[in-house]
């Protein structure tokens, strides 16, 4: 079994409700959700003239290996709605690996630990709650 940390974001429509959908997606395709940080407002990051980010970090126990998780949780964005437009831009959900066991991985495909974690206090704060 592998333990992923993750987090999820969005700041378009009702963000409660497209984080709680994420969370139903990722308990039934990904695996169990261990804990989960509470809900957290906070500030776009990157490209900052837009909406605030409401996040949430997730622990999750997952059979899949990090290649399949992520796989699938780009699926999971996709049926939520997600549309890739621009870098940074407006998005209804946002789902990232954090952390994947005690992995390191990088390829053009999945970084991990995610790349600028250290550099996102809208991720580590919530991370911090739950690890």
């Amino acid at each position: 079994m592998n333990t992923a940390y993750i987090i999820t974001g969005g700041n378009m429509g009702d963000r409660e409700q497209y984080l709680a959908t994420a969370r139903e997606w990722i308990e039934a395709e990904c695996g169990v959700i261990i804990s989960a940080s509470s809900l957290y407002e906070t500030s776009a990051w990157g490209k900052t003239d837009q909406s605030s980010f409401l996040n949430q970090a997730l622990q999750i126990q997952t059979i899949l290996n990090a290649k399949q998780l992520i796989r699938q949780i780009l699926k999971i964005e996709k049926k939520i709605g997600r549309i890739r437009e621009q870098k940074n831009g407006p998005r209804i959900i946002d789902i990232d690996i954090l952390l994947f066991n005690n992995e390191i991985i990088s390829t053009s495909f999945l970084k991990v630990p995610h790349p600028e974690m250290q550099n996102r206090r809208f991720a580590l704060v919530p991370l911090n709650e739950i690890a």
